[in-house]
């Protein structure tokens, strides 16, 4: 079993966040942050990206690179949900599932006003 964030906010649908570690945030680095829309995380860790080689002797920088991907792997769904909630994104449940579309089948199913709210229509009583 997996545990999911749910985040949504008006006319949008929601969004689910896996909570544990990131795989793809240890490979691919500031390149999932991007891809996952958490722009002021991702634009940051590509900066000490590029900047570790550049300033630091050439002996620390494979350490140092290899502490940031796995702090990135760490802290890298934390840094999505804090990028959703500077985006006006609310946490509006938590969700176990096998898997996403488990997770996001279980969240409609107890909370069916989230597919109204994110098609932007008024819900049925």
């Amino acid at each position: 079993m997996r545990i999911y964030t749910a985040h949504t906010r008006p006319r949008h649908a929601p969004v689910l966040v896996r909570e544990g570690f990131a795989w793809g945030a240890l490979i691919f680095g500031p390149l999932w942050l991007l891809g996952h829309r958490a722009w002021i995380p991702g634009v940051l860790a590509l900066c000490l990206w590029v900047a570790v080689p550049v300033l630091l002797p050439a002996h620390l920088v494979p350490a140092i690179l290899l502490a940031l991907a796995w702090a990135l792997g760490l802290f890298g769904n934390d840094l999505r949900r804090w990028s959703l909630a500077r985006a006006d994104f609310l946490t509006v449940h938590v969700v176990a599932a096998r898997d996403e579309d488990a997770a996001l089948a279980r969240l409609l199913d107890r909370r069916p006003d989230l597919i109204a709210d994110a098609l932007g229509v008024e819900a049925m009583p």
